[in-house]
């Protein structure tokens, strides 16, 4: 397997005439409607079926050692906690609505509560943790030991008045003409009114087997949402990412969380044949199919239907502010992507 710096700058010069011509030759297949109504009522019905006896399986499993108890014993049980907070992140209410409409739910039948419980629940300790074991489960119970992988980035608003993708561009061009401005001005930074959010997708499941959230960049809410997938009992055989992560230095990144797998990144106009083995070979692949290597990597497309999908059903901003309750309602709608693919 020989290649050289100079064949891939070649490809990558030529990349836009190859797509163009690579989109014009494959076919795209059209939607039944019909058939696929019939098969989201039924993993409609799948879900909210399965999201009760499988919350009650993934608190089962902790065992809370009694300490010294400070203030008041709480009215809910974990169990109820659970439910309380994918409920409320599911119809998208506020603290105090929620707290409102306990007597609602069958299951939370002669519950009374202030907003400040509700609130609360997103960095309740035990709840974060059941609900870590509630992922396991949803994977485990999908079957889901092998996984051929998809990445990207998106971004939720902390505000109503903040979209994410309009913000984030000013943000970028206020960064590229005001860089010097920012370095002397002395002023504080302003809060935060987006996140930045990453998750790790099969591609043949739909389902997530990581994400992550971060207030500084997309890069660590990629390394938080690897960080997740390391801990399922998940295989990743290949992983798909876009032209930010294509440098050496993220192959060995993806390794080192995630074992040897196959990647499918499109090399920058600068790259070189330079590095490890695994980034040579997928140079190659690159090279000698490149057409083949964009069908593969082309099915990084799901992850961007499947965020346009997450923010339909829960919302595209988030309803908290502290960093720990952020990554929890994010956390919330991966729990919620995958229950509604589990059928």
């Amino acid at each position: 397997m020989k290649i050289k710096t100079k064949e891939v700058r070649n490809i990558t010069s030529m990349l836009d005439e190859i797509i163009k011509e690579y989109k014009e030759e494959a076919s795209s297949e059209k939607r039944d409607w019909r058939t696929y109504e019939e098969r989201l009522t039924k993993r409609l019905h799948k879900a909210f079926k399965e999201l009760k006896p499988l919350v009650h399986e993934a608190v089962s499993s902790i065992s809370i050692v009694k300490g010294e108890n400070k203030g008041a014993n709480s009215l809910l049980t974990l169990e109820q906690k659970v439910l309380v907070l994918l409920l409320k992140h599911l119809f998208g209410k506020s603290n105090r609505n929620m707290a409102a409409m306990m007597a609602v739910f069958t299951w939370l039948t002669d519950i009374s509560v202030c907003y400040k419980t509700v609130e609360r629940l997103y960095s309740d300790e035990q709840v974060i943790l059941a609900l870590h074991n509630l992922h396991v489960l949803i994977l485990k119970q999908k079957d889901l030991k092998e996984a051929e992988c998809t990445g990207d980035g998106t971004g939720y608003a902390l505000t109503v008045k903040k979209h994410y993708a309009t913000e984030a561009q000013k943000l970028k061009d206020k960064m590229k003409e005001n860089s010097e401005k920012r370095k002397n001005n002395g002023k504080k930074s302003k809060r935060a009114e987006f996140i930045y959010s990453f998750a790790l997708m099969d591609v043949d499941t739909r389902m997530h087997i990581g994400c992550g959230t971060s207030f500084k960049s997309e890069k660590e809410a990629f390394l938080n949402a690897m960080d997740m997938a390391k801990e399922t009992d998940v295989n990743v055989n290949s992983l798909r990412l876009d032209r930010y992560y294509s440098a050496q230095s993220y192959v060995k990144l993806c390794q080192g969380y995630l074992g040897k797998m196959k990647l499918y990144m499109i090399p920058k106009t600068n790259a070189t044949i330079n590095g490890c083995w695994q980034w040579k070979r997928m140079l190659y692949e690159f090279v000698n199919g490149t057409k083949e290597y964009l069908k593969e990597y082309y099915k990084r497309n799901q992850s961007e239907s499947g965020f346009a999908e997450d923010k339909r059903r829960t919302g595209w901003k988030l309803k908290q502010k502290r960093p720990d309750r952020v990554d929890t309602a994010n956390f919330c709608t991966s729990l919620w992507h995958n229950l509604h693919w589990l059928g």
